[in-house]
């Protein structure tokens, strides 16, 4: 079913895409609307409604909602969002505030969305400007882009020799920054080599993670690095088409990407036909509609597609069958905005900004919690104490824990700060994960079994429902951890390590097979928190 209904969604392509004509028709709230898009595309109403009842901005509970609070990991411990709820009800009634699963302002933690654009609660509704620091004597991602002609003239240069140009992709041993790093040359050279007329490139902007923001920065400060990334790719694939997915709640970033698009095509830098020059490459720029798991790259191209923003199983992977059903290389903001300078200073170079099996630099949230919080791009294989203590600052206030790497990353207790080093091998090796390094600072005060409802809370709502491990999982992981804090009923310690075996083995993705790492490690480092909800006598 879900081939014939990529069939038919490919027919109108992406200018008049069936997921536009669904959000444009205001998803499950129109049913009007949506019988008439599920007539133009010649399908069924329930596939449209289907798709049209995922999103959170289409959902019934958002009508009459003015104004979004922030609700990510780093508000919450924070303790920051009262005080917006206490100050937005002096404008707004009750039933016209809602919620949004982070707003990517970690670094102040005060964030909340109104009229389509984000505000910040203690600066006078002044967004604040980031100002990113790093400790590599060059910077590969932070660095000013100068003018688009002069920027892009880097193309020319490898436009007649692509293989070289993917010789020092491998060079520099580019791994994906999305939080699974993946040798990024691989998946190139995969959808290069896959017999297919028509290839898609596509930029996975559906940064969800709360505690992260690099992505953000990069669309709306060098969104030129990440569509030069993407161009080059095309290139070197053979692929004339690049779609930019960017998460609904980055309004500003949407805004930046398309300005930027439209600057290409205006400089006559893409959109070549046979009357004018440039390279014959478009870009499409598609604004997201709520929703975490299209951070999973294959839920990420149903929904472009779409189609209901399910996960796929694999393989197929998306280099050989992506896109409607095309050879497509589908990476993250960072991994394509690192292209320029690889291709500039040389794969070599850049491999030895960081270390031997993680090479590069990397791009790091700070949250509110530090003294100097925002955006760092550190070389790879840098002492995290050195990222926390002195590139950081410090906190402000005691903390006993970092979460690091969004919702599903490891939970680092202050004790072990000193045994890792920032990169992938270190990260795992301590039986921690590395992610998207955003940082999320668990106060002394704030609860362990609080931030695992929250993480599974968190799972609940975003889980995509076609697996039952996560999607029955998150809820029974919630039910257990808040009736024990909030009703003192003990949990079965086997039932529980169970159902994060099932989890983790069982889940078709991330969302919930990588929910139980910070539950574990808050198991193991916080016991004298936890054990005491569980029963005793247990193994």
């Amino acid at each position: 079913m879900s081939r014939n209904l990529r069939g038919l969604s490919a027919r109108r392509g992406l200018s008049e895409g069936l997921y536009e004509d669904i959000v444009g028709a205001g998803g499950s709230t129109q049913p009007a609307g949506l019988k008439n898009v599920a007539g133009k595309f010649m399908t069924g109403g329930a596939a449209v409604m289907s798709a049209g009842s995922f999103y959170d901005f289409l959902n019934p509970v958002h009508q009459g909602k003015k104004v979004y609070v922030c609700d990510g990991t780093a508000c919450l411990t924070s303790g920051k969002q009262g005080d917006v709820r206490s100050a937005l009800l002096k404008s707004f009634s009750e039933d016209e505030i809602g919620t949004m699963t982070c707003l990517g302002h970690c670094h102040s933690n005060d964030a909340f969305m109104v009229n389509g654009e984000v505000r910040l609660y203690e600066t006078g509704n002044d967004p604040q400007e980031l100002k990113p620091r790093t400790n590599a004597d060059r910077p590969a991602l932070i660095a000013p882009q100068g003018e688009i002609g002069d920027y892009y003239s880097l193309a020319g240069r490898w436009v007649s020799d692509l293989s070289a140009a993917l010789g020092e992709l491998e060079l520099s041993g580019l791994r994906g920054r999305g939080g699974a790093g993946f040798p990024f040359h691989i998946k190139v050279r995969s959808a290069r080599d896959a017999g297919s007329g028509q290839k898609y490139i596509v930029c996975n902007g559906d940064e969800g993670d709360p505690g992260a923001f690099s992505d953000k920065w990069l669309l709306e400060e060098r969104p030129h690095s990440v569509l030069f990334g993407m161009l080059m790719t095309g290139l070197i694939i053979g692929a004339d088409t690049g779609v930019i997915y960017v998460r609904g709640e980055y309004p500003l970033a949407v805004k930046r990407m398309r300005e930027a698009v439209s600057a290409l095509e205006e400089a006559g830098i893409t959109g070549a036909t046979d009357d004018n020059a440039g390279y014959r490459f478009r870009f499409h720029v598609v604004e997201g509609s709520g929703a975490y798991i299209c951070g999973e790259e294959t839920s990420l191209l149903n929904s472009i597609e779409g189609l209901r923003p399910e996960v796929r199983t694999r393989p197929p992977f998306p280099a050989v069958y992506g896109l409607f059903g095309m050879p497509t290389v589908l990476s993250n903001v960072e991994t394509f905005a690192n292209i320029h300078n690889i291709l500039e200073a040389g794969g070599t170079h850049w491999a030895s900004l960081g270390t031997d099996r993680s090479p590069g630099t990397k791009l790091v949230s700070l949250d509110g919690a530090f003294n100097r919080p925002g955006l760092l791009e550190v070389r790879m294989g840098t002492p995290l104490s050195v990222v926390i203590n002195e590139m950081g600052g410090g906190t402000r206030y005691p903390v006993k824990a970092f979460q690091i790497g969004g919702p599903l990353g490891g939970l680092v207790p202050a004790s072990k700060v000193d045994d890792l080093t920032l990169d992938f091998e270190s990260f795992a090796g301590g039986g921690f994960l590395l992610g998207h390094a955003g940082i999320v600072s668990v106060p002394d005060d704030f609860p362990v079994i609080r931030l695992l409802e929250h993480l599974f809370e968190f799972t609940m709502k975003e889980s995509c429902g076609k697996c039952f491990p996560c999607r029955l999982g998150s809820v029974r992981g919630y039910e257990l951890l808040s009736h024990a804090s909030e009703k003192g009923e003990k949990i079965s310690r086997r039932l529980f390590d169970d159902l994060l075996e099932t989890m983790q083995l069982g889940s078709l993705c991330a969302l919930g097979g990588g929910l139980p790492l910070p539950v574990k490690n808050a198991l193991r480092y916080f016991s004298d928190e936890m054990d005491g909800f569980f029963r005793k006598g247990e193994e």
